[in-house]
């Protein structure tokens, strides 16, 4: 009877500093099979029938002449036949682009052209955006759920049993596309290496990934936030459990019945979950690690989790970009949560100024971050885009520029103060948005808030506020400015609040403070 992969198996295989995502599907599909590899609503497959549909993709890829050099787009919502696509690409030796379903038609086009994919794979969602988009797809489309968005995906695929061509991948090839967030335009590509994605697979290892680890996904699977939970917890040989769309009420069944081990989740998850009235009759005692990143988590809110889910609290700070990663182990500094944490090993992060130079302790500059190894080759096809946040010590060592500012203490522990765009200059003294909101949620109504700058005639910019209500509460907007700026200093306060039912957010939760900043009508005081 084979045996399971060995810890120590796994152990030996992750000292490696590059290796193959879809080699380590192989291999527990030679000694596990039968383990259960993804499940999607009713569907499941386990490892043997993932590694043969991976191996159906790449075939059938290869067979359409797709290989090194070549780029697949997929945009479409989880399910089992994305992951087996995201896999089969790259074991047919392409690059991947996962792009998000929800842009407008123009800009998915844009992405499919700006990648050079030669297939797309859709749904029936997508298959209507892209009918009124003002340009034309010319990639091959395929029907992952069998609409009639495009070819359908079994009548695609190679034959069952088919094997594709090996192909021996470059550490240094890219791995996949992941587009910006941009709002306008066409977003940029960053390009992953094989070698980046390899060190987040290490990664995961790290924090308890492996052949008995359930995890839920619930986050879109375009974006890197999912990625860096979704392929270490199939390339380390878990139970990867996939939601199409994120529902709290979903999501505590699944974790329940599923008896989840590890989940990532964006901050506005965390808060809606922990809100609901379903989550404390839920059984959550199998939670060993859950995960954050992608936006600000707010103290208040990672106490909470402490104090009422299971299991450790793990917070990443970085860029999709790669460059320098902090992460926080919350349940082990409850003191320091007000940080996010400490660089990851070997990565080296530092707080410039204006004019590039490094600032010590205490001091609040922009982040910059290097790592051996997980640092993005570049924004595809844009030379100067890429070279534009880069910056590099008097040793010419290459950094990646965040855009965020913060300050580390004493410990060595990172706090943000905000996004470098975000801060409010007024009056000649800068304001970081972070500090107004801080005192603006310590109101007991207040569930959420952004402050953004609004143009000002007497100070050039002045800060205004845009707080969610708790459930059930009631406050006045200018209650709430006195509220604030009694705890803040005379160059902070707020010349306006504003209550709003929601505030504007990226499918991956960010606010978007730009929407907040374009549409406010009212008065800028002083």
């Amino acid at each position: 009877m084979l045996r399971a992969v060995s810890t120590a198996a796994l152990d030996e295989l992750l000292a490696r500093d590059s290796g193959s995502i879809p080699d380590l599907v192989r291999r527990h599909a030679i000694e596990r099979p039968g383990h259960t590899a993804l499940i999607a609503g009713t569907d499941r497959l386990d490892f043997a029938g993932l590694d043969a549909l991976v191996n159906r993709v790449a075939a059938a890829l290869q067979r359409d002449g797709v290989g090194p050099g070549g780029a697949v787009a997929i945009a479409a919502a989880a399910s089992i036949p994305y992951v087996a696509t995201y896999l089969g690409t790259v074991r047919a030796g392409a690059k991947i682009a996962p792009l998000q379903p929800s842009v407008t038609p123009d800009s998915l086009t844009a992405m499919i052209g700006d990648a050079g994919a030669s297939h797309v794979f859709l749904d029936a969602a997508v298959g209507r955006a892209l009918a009124t988009a003002s340009r034309t797809v010319t990639a091959t489309r395929i029907a992952l759920d069998e609409s009639d968005a495009g070819q359908a995906f079994a009548a695609w695929l190679a034959p069952e049993g088919a094997v594709p061509r090996p192909v021996a991948l470059d550490p240094e090839a890219p791995f996949n596309l992941i587009y910006s967030s941009g709002t306008t335009g066409t977003p940029k590509g960053i390009v992953h290496s094989h070698r980046m994605r390899w060190a987040h697979i290490r990664r995961g290892g790290m924090f308890g990934y492996g052949p008995d680890a359930i995890t839920l996904v619930s986050t879109p699977p375009y974006s890197n936030t999912t990625l860096v939970s979704l392929l270490p917890s199939v390339a380390l040989g878990g139970t990867t459990v996939l939601m199409a769309r994120f529902d709290v009420v979903e999501f505590l069944r699944l974790a329940e019945r599923h008896r989840v081990t590890h989940a990532m989740l964006v901050p506005v998850q965390y808060d809606r979950i922990l809100r609901h009235e379903a989550f404390d009759r839920t059984d959550r005692s199998s939670f060993r690690m859950k995960f954050c990143t992608s936006a600000p988590f707010p103290v208040a809110l990672k106490a909470e989790v402490l104090r009422r889910w299971p299991g450790g609290l793990v917070e990443y700070f970085g860029m999709t970009e790669g460059g320098g990663t902090c992460i926080l182990v919350a349940h082990q500094f409850p003191d320091k949560l007000h940080t996010v944490g400490r660089p990851s090993e070997g990565h080296d992060i530092r707080i410039l100024d204006d004019a590039g130079r490094e600032l010590p302790p205490g001091e609040v500059g922009e982040i910059v971050g290097h790592s051996p190894l997980s640092m993005m080759i570049g924004y595809h096809g844009r030379p100067a885009e890429t070279a534009a946040v880069e910056w590099r010590d008097a040793a010419g060592k290459r950094f990646i520029r965040t855009g965020d500012l913060g300050r580390f203490d004493a410990d060595g522990f990172l706090t943000i103060v905000g996004r470098k765009k975000d801060v409010i200059i007024s009056g000649g003294f800068n304001i970081y948005p972070v500090d107004l909101e801080a005192a603006l949620t310590a109101h007991a109504a207040v569930a959420e808030a952004a402050v953004v700058g609004v143009p000002s005639a007497r100070w050039g910019e002045t800060p205004v506020g845009f707080v969610v209500l708790a459930p059930g509460a009631a406050a006045d907007p200018e209650a709430l400015r006195a509220f604030a700026n009694a705890r803040l200093g005379s160059t902070q306060r707020l010349a306006a609040v504003e209550v709003v039912p929601a505030l504007p957010r990226s499918p991956i939760g960010k606010v978007l403070k730009r929407e907040l900043r374009d549409g406010y009508a009212g008065p800028a005081r002083g």
